[in-house]
């Protein structure tokens, strides 16, 4: 079937996490809420709409939205709670196809072009969605239909919450004429200032800039951006569990305070790996590309990797090669993340090593792994982490429901 007569939708779950938290507690319901982790240092993850009017917004830490809010209630996240009712969320959404993507933990796709048969209308489809969301979660939630994703995920947008936009061929070309170009998805702040730079600020403006040019300046991307701007994308809704190979496995941490000290700083590094190790080892991937990250109180990031000459997952492994990477880096200071990521991945089909030595290590591992999925992370864990600090991590945009890239972060 043609692209262009593809009927897609996109679901995007009202202020997710605060209104999950305002559903399982009555008394924070109507009131401003911000959803933090709970570290000294986290940020709001997500504002309840009655925050947000005061322009309380996701990134600010907990003093900025009490400035801004004084009445706001902070709440500390329990992922586990988001993430089941996502899983139910998505179980409600494959009732109507089977082509249904998850694309974060509150957002996902839904080719619906070979549903429209078993009901009246698209719009129909939706309206039954977001009535059996309302009555069997308790949530509500955003759609926006359209020909592609690029266009679904925008009519999402454009009535919050509790939306339902179409958009129809014949509407593309006016809708997008005076549209900032940073309102499409996969256009961020970096490349809405480039493009402004260049005296693009409408999907318009950018439609009628020259190819050449366009590809000059930002290469393969500049094709991109030219079909973006007229509502072309032909990338397919990926049905859960037919995702493509994840690339790589890793963990990062924003500390608790600005750590300089090299012991402290190994303790967090073992912890990542140990968390990058284990997650690899339970989908029997093994990589040989470490990557240690790096980032300072001013916010400035960087990435240092190294490459082992064998495939590996053991946590061991993986600490001693990014000790290696921190130890040939020349430190300015203290240290406000850090992240461990384990790449060039590949299938784990190994039987035990033949040498004893290695035998054990590989058994303790098993071992460990075991009772650590029976009662919980790090029910068992190596001596200098006893001591660990204990906080509910972000879940990654990147958090699938199924597979290597489901993360079951506290």
């Amino acid at each position: 079937m043609s692209n262009i007569n593809r009927i897609i939708m996109h679901i995007d779950m009202n202020a997710f996490f605060a209104s999950v938290e305002q559903r399982c507690n009555p008394k924070l319901r109507g009131k401003p809420i911000a959803v933090i982790g709970s570290a000294e240092r986290t940020v709001v993850t997500t504002a309840s709409y009655e925050a947000r009017k005061y322009g309380v917004k996701t990134g600010m830490n907990k003093y900025e939205a009490k400035k801004l809010c004084s009445g706001i209630i902070f709440v500390t996240g329990d992922n586990q709670k988001y993430i089941d009712t996502s899983v139910r969320i998505l179980g409600i959404l494959k009732d109507f196809t089977p082509v249904v993507e998850a694309y974060s933990i509150d957002e996902a796709f839904l080719d619906i072009t070979g549903s429209l048969s078993l009901f009246k209308s698209p719009e129909d489809i939706a309206i039954v969605i977001k009535d059996r969301i309302r009555k069997e979660i308790g949530l509500t939630c955003s759609i926006g239909i359209a020909p592609n994703k690029l266009l679904a995920k925008l009519a999402s947008d454009m009535k919050k919450p509790d939306g339902l936009v179409i958009i129809k061929g014949e509407d593309i070309p006016r809708i997008l004429e005076n549209l900032p170009v940073e309102e499409l998805c996969g256009i961020g702040p970096k490349l809405k200032e480039h493009l402004n730079d260049m005296g693009i600020k409408t999907c318009g403006q950018l439609g009628k800039y020259p190819l050449r040019l366009l590809k000059r300046k930002f290469g393969v991307i500049g094709e991109g951006l030219k079909l973006m701007s007229q509502g072309i994308d032909n990338s397919p809704v990926i049905p859960i569990g037919m995702e493509e190979e994840a690339k790589s496995v890793g963990h990062s941490m924003t500390l608790p305070y600005d750590i300089s000290d090299e012991i402290t700083m190994k303790k967090y590094i073992l912890q990542l790996s140990e968390m990058v190790g284990r997650r690899a080892r339970r989908y029997r991937l093994k990589g040989r590309n470490i990557s240690l990250t790096i980032r300072y109180p001013d916010f400035y990031t960087f990435t240092r990797q190294k490459t082992l000459k064998v495939y590996t997952n053991d946590t061991h492994d993986i600490y001693h090669h990014a000790l290696l990477i921190l130890n040939s880096i020349k430190l300015k200071g203290g240290i406000r993340l850090l992240g461990v990521r384990l790449s060039d991945l590949m299938k784990d089909y190994s039987q035990l090593p033949l040498y004893e030595e290695d035998r054990k290590k590989e058994i303790t591992l098993i071992a460990m792994d075991g009772i650590n999925d029976k009662f919980g992370d790090f029910t068992i864990t190596w001596g200098r982490l006893l001591e660990r600090d204990r906080e509910s991590g972000v879940i990654s945009p990147s958090w699938r429901p199924e597979g290597v890239k489901r993360v079951e972060c506290k």
